[in-house]
């Protein structure tokens, strides 16, 4: 593609993006920056988690997985769906019964003030790093099909995405964040299902012909059963799979702050389910 074009659609990506920031930040108080009111709607919260739990690295990296360890990772994904169960019938309860703004303050009241300020730095620390690993191989994904050709610097390239971040998140909070995260999803869910339309037809193949070929690939190969010293065993991925959600979801403020924003435990609880 045209980096012109490739340049063009990110420009029009965060024109949208600033354009919601703007809508959503008018008459902003503490409440609104901080839950949005308890006003979110549980089904845009939803989505705006798609969109949390994807990125870019997403697409590259566990695509990519499958040649190594096949379809495998779906038993991860299945201890996932248990994970959820788990965050919504006994973490949310707790939060809403507690009224919390930053989940860890749970920590203060149970354990003591260390133990809040060591939670929640453990929250600022994994975040700051994976958020560091993601921006990093976008950014270099960038600067390799747009900005080299321009003899752009990656420092500069690297700057300018976070000004960019930074522009349409700092006066608005989580209700901006929670209606970027749905775009984003929607995006990405468009962009995958375009990447299946394309690898399609470029292998000549109808729908049938496609599900045919993945059936008969031997990478299609999803359980493991048989060898429990492999790090594919079934129980192994089911129950990492399981725990990952707890903790990546469950004690994560930046995704817990979004399930917070919603009106009701209930609808908190129906955006976890779905």
């Amino acid at each position: 593609m045209n980096s012109y074009i490739i340049l063009f659609i990110i420009a029009a990506y965060f024109a949208v993006l600033l354009l919601i920031a703007w809508i959503t930040g008018r008459n902003n108080s503490n409440e609104a920056f901080f839950l949005g009111d308890r006003k979110s709607p549980w089904y845009i919260v939803s989505i705006g988690m798609v969109g949390t739990s994807l990125s870019g690295v997403t697409f590259v990296s566990v695509p990519g997985m499958v040649r190594a360890i096949d379809m495998t990772y779906m038993q991860t994904v299945l201890g996932f769906f248990v994970g959820y169960i788990i965050i919504a019938k006994v973490l949310l309860p707790l939060y809403y019964k507690l009224q919390l703004t930053s989940i860890y303050s749970y920590l203060d009241d149970r354990i003591g003030r260390r133990g809040y300020k060591t939670g929640a730095s453990f929250f600022l620390l994994s975040k700051i790093v994976g958020a560091a690993a993601r921006l990093y191989l976008v950014v270099l994904i960038l600067q390799t099909y747009v900005f080299n050709a321009w003899n752009i610097p990656f420092a500069v390239t690297a700057i300018l995405s976070i000004l960019l971040v930074w522009l349409y998140t700092f006066r608005s909070g989580i209700k901006t964040i929670i209606w970027t995260d749905t775009l984003q999803a929607l995006c990405l869910v468009a962009m995958l299902i375009v990447i299946i339309w394309q690898v399609k037809d470029k292998m000549g193949l109808d729908f049938g012909g496609m599900a045919q070929t993945l059936v008969e690939s031997p990478h299609f190969r999803i359980f493991e059963f048989g060898d429990w010293h492999s790090t594919q065993n079934f129980f192994k991925q089911f129950f990492s799979g399981i725990f990952i959600t707890i903790v990546m979801t469950g004690l994560d403020q930046d995704m817990m702050q979004k399930n917070l924003s919603c009106k009701s435990l209930k609808d908190a609880q129906k955006n976890m389910y779905t």
